[in-house]
């Protein structure tokens, strides 16, 4: 059994991971580690021999941890990681603090970082998967991150070395966003409150924030920059395309289409990883047949599947 480096932090074996994710799935990971800080973090890491897999986990808000677990060691961060800092039009915000509350900083501080305020999920996803809504994006705030590499060293990242697409980044396999600073335009607080509140009515009304998701299935399928930024003349939507294809409230086991927007991929109860995914595959499947789209999934699927049993 492999040796395992002894941190200030929590280091814990055989992890389910199921009650870490929005979807409520999957099996447990080899090691969970909870640094106890920046530099707990990066020790472990460079004790931790090259050939563990390590895993970066948020808070679990786009992702599907398959039914056999993930082999290696899940890293999730916690309070000493979610700290927000206001100075002049910029604000820092550790990798853990939630979208929502460095949106609400923000705007207290007269800065406009509103389109976070509904994004589901924590600032290291934020800005490893480029998010964004209402036209914005990580992108066009983003100014460095900090990050601790699988060697164990604490690095400053540029927009250059992350390479911001739409919805995704170069950043290398095993390194752990730890810190974001973003710049924002100028706004009145209160005008900025009013938006994100309108924000909020508008999601409400239109997704089933009510059930367990994970946001958005699928990539919308065309009419985005390299920059990621929406082109509104060619955009598809990927709703548009599942309805077309009549998978509006497809169910597999406990997994479902959801009825009030068909690309939120729903756990109804009772649902497997293998339930989930095999529901957004069988959608993939009936639009390419339909309309000839290809479908990128949005959420991240990670792990095993449940060893067999035959």
């Amino acid at each position: 059994m492999t040796q395992m480096p002894a941190p200030r932090g929590t280091l814990t074996p055989d992890r389910p991971l199921a009650d870490l994710t929005w979807l409520r799935v999957g099996g447990p990971a080899d090691w969970l580690f909870q640094p106890a800080d920046a530099a707990d973090l990066a020790a472990f890491l460079a004790a931790l021999p090259a050939d563990v897999p390590v895993f970066p986990m948020g808070v679990g808000s786009n992702l599907i941890v398959r039914d056999g677990g993930i082999r290696g060691v899940v890293i999730r961060l916690g309070r000493a990681f979610n700290g927000i800092t206001v100075d002049g039009t910029r604000v820092t915000a550790g990798a853990a603090a939630l979208d929502a509350h460095v949106a609400r900083k923000a705007a207290e501080a007269g800065i406009d970082l509103t389109f976070l305020r509904t994004i589901p999920g924590a600032v290291g996803g934020a800005v490893r998967m480029n998010a964004g809504c209402y036209g914005r994006y990580v992108a066009d705030v983003f100014v460095s991150a900090r990050a601790v590499t699988r060697a164990g060293r604490i690095v400053t990242l540029t927009a250059d070395d992350l390479n911001f697409r739409y919805r995704q980044t170069d950043l290398p396999d095993g390194c752990v966003l730890i810190e974001a600073t973003f710049e924002g335009p100028p706004g009145d607080p209160d005008t900025l409150a009013a938006a994100m509140a309108d924000q909020l009515a508008k999601r409400d009304a239109t997704q089933p924030t009510k059930d367990r998701t994970a946001g958005s299935t699928f990539r919308n399928p065309a009419g985005f920059s390299s920059t990621g930024r929406a082109d509104d003349t060619h955009e598809l939507k990927a709703w548009k395309v599942i309805d077309e294809a009549g998978m509006r409230g497809a169910r597999i086991g406990g997994a479902q289409m959801s009825e009030k927007h068909s690309n939120f991929l729903t756990n109804t109860g009772g649902a497997s990883a293998a339930d989930l995914e095999s529901l957004g595959e069988e959608v993939r499947k009936r639009v390419f047949q339909n309309s000839g789209i290809q479908l990128e999934w949005e959420i991240m699927r990670v792990g095993e599947p449940a060893p067999d049993k035959s």
